[in-house]
This record gives C-alpha cells, sequence and structure tokens, in this order.
C-alpha cells in the first residue's frame, strides 16, 4: 500500500490503473478506523480492482464547539489496518492541500433542504462541509464507486442527491451498519462516552428498533410514535435531539401507505452525539439490495 498526501502524486498514479481499464472504488473517511470502516473496505474491493481510503479530518464539517481538535487521529494504526486489508493507496492530505486557497475563501457545495433538516438542524453548517469535500474527493479522484455507511444515513441521501444533481460519474453504494453486540452502532466517537454513559448506549438502537416494529406491525400514527420514542429515550437516560420517520428515498415526510421508511434518531450522553437509523421495507423489495 502506498501513502500519498498530494493530489498530483494520487492522480498520476490513478491515471495510470485508468489506462489500463482498472476499475477504481473510493472509500472516504475521518480515520480512527474500526469496523464498520473496514467492512466499506471489504465492499470497495467486492465492486473495484482498486481502492483508495481517504484518511482526513475535515475542518470545514465542524461547527465552532465540536470536537475537530479532540477528534481521535490514529495514523499509524490506521495505516497498519489498510495495508493488511489490501488497499492499495491511503489518501492522507493535509488542509492546505484539499483547500488551497484557505477555509474562509474555499468554494462550497451546499445541497440546500436536505442539509438543514435532521442533524442539520443542531449541526447548520455540517452537511455544506462535507459535500464540499466529498466533491473535492471525488474531483480529485474520480472513482466509479464510492462507498458509505448506512449509519451515516441523511448522509448517504445527501450525497447521493449531490452527484445526481451535478452529472457525477460515481456510484454511490450503501455498506449496513456495523454494531456492537448490545446494538450499539460502532462510531469513532463511542470512545468518549465513559463506562456509565456506554451501559445506556443502547438505549437508542433499541427504542427505534421497537418504533420500527410497531411501523411494521401495521401502526401508521407517525407522529405519535416519534413522540413516544424521544420519551422512551429520555426515561432511558438519554437527551433525544429528535426522533423522526420519513421516506427513505429523500427524508421527506411519509403518507400513511409510504412503505420504504427509514427510522432516524439523534440524541446526547453527556458531550458525545449519538445517531442511528433502521431501515423499513415491504419484504419483497429490492430497493436497499440495488443501493449496495
Amino acid at each position: 500500500m502506498k501513502t500519498v498526501r498530494d493530489i498530483a502524486t494520487l492522480r498520476e498514479i490513478v491515471g495510470a490503473w485508468r489506462q489500463v481499464g482498472e476499475t477504481i472504488a473510493l472509500v472516504p473517511t475521518m480515520g480512527n478506523l474500526h469496523q464498520g470502516h473496514m467492512s466499506l473496505v471489504q465492499l470497495a474491493g467486492e465492486c473495484a480492482e482498486r481502492i483508495v481510503v481517504s484518511v482526513y479530518v475535515n475542518p470545514t464539517q465542524f461547527g465552532p464547539r465540536e470536537d475537530f481538535e479532540n477528534y481521535p487521529r490514529t495514523f499509524e494504526n490506521d495505516r497498519r489496518r489498510l495495508s493488511r486489508a489490501g488497499v492499495d493507496i491511503m489518501f492522507a492530505p493535509d488542509s492546505e492541500e484539499m483547500y488551497p486557497f484557505g477555509q474562509e475563501h474555499m468554494t462550497r457545495v451546499s445541497v440546500p433542504g436536505l442539509s438543514q433538516i435532521l442533524c442539520g438542524d443542531d449541526r447548520p453548517q455540517h452537511f455544506d462541509g462535507v459535500t464540499s469535500v466529498v466533491s473535492r474527493l471525488f474531483n480529485i479522484i474520480q472513482p466509479d464507486v464510492a462507498i458509505f455507511g448506512q449509519k451515516d444515513y441523511q448522509q448517504l441521501v445527501i450525497i447521493r442527491r449531490m452527484g445526481a444533481d451535478l452529472h457525477m460519474p460515481v456510484r454511490i453504494l450503501a455498506g449496513p451498519t456495523f454494531r456492537n453486540k448490545d446494538g450499539l452502532a460502532m462510531s469513532s466517537r463511542n470512545r468518549y462516552l465513559s463506562d456509565d454513559e456506554r451501559a445506556l448506549a443502547p438505549a437508542l438502537h433499541r427504542t427505534i428498533s421497537a418504533c420500527r416494529d410497531r411501523i411494521v406491525g401495521g401502526d401508521r400514527d407517525f407522529t405519535t410514535l416519534e413522540a413516544e420514542a424521544a420519551a422512551a429515550l429520555a426515561d432511558a437516560g438519554l437527551e433525544p435531539q429528535y426522533v423522526a420517520i420519513r421516506k427513505a428515498g429523500d427524508l421527506s415526510m411519509p403518507e400513511p401507505d409510504s412503505e420504504f421508511l427509514v427510522v432516524l434518531a439523534a440524541a446526547r450522553l453527556g458531550p458525545t452525539r449519538l445517531i442511528d437509523n433502521v431501515l423499513i421495507e415491504p419484504a419483497h423489495s429490492t430497493r436497499m439490495a440495488a443501493l449496495r
């Protein structure tokens, strides 16, 4: 595996692959890799002949009171894991490489509407930072396929919208959420949880799973379901920010007969913000299979 820090070298290598007709998969990450990330790398290997994993803690997707400075950085461990997994390139640029004109004067890519709801309501600049950096990675690498985790479901929908709206020739696939045995979705931020908070955290997945089960069982009073799930999170010791039932394709409000749905939630435990989601689809549906 090669570790590349500059765009020119990366483009030279990728260009050589393209000349011999090899396909390329990109897995964008902020490092501090865990089993969930590695499952995306495995999926990338099933989809393309070459794998590029970006490791870049992107400052533009952090708010002024968020954890950019303290975000866990485990570069050498990440490098070893990616090398063992058969990754071809670890792309690890600095901010001067990604934003040559500085962050204040950078060109921004925004997806209005989708970026302001749900997590975007609490983190108003977050998704603009995500789409701005992902669009750059797509332009630099020009992958055939890019792999994102289903855990960050709103991010996935936004990136798909960006790709479609800007006619980007990149197939965007979703890897399933990787969970601990107690159901807690794997996340780099889980390490912020105290022992007591970690014991409470699985309530997030239990609660939205119970909400999903009620919908599958025929309950279509979505407003009441959301309110009761938020109350259940509070009773379990979490601070709910939202529980939302939305159409899975575009996160719009569902109708009573909507079939392809997603239950999303965000909650805080102390200073740590947790997110999770579960999908609801008809038994005959092939939609999620097509997404992968």
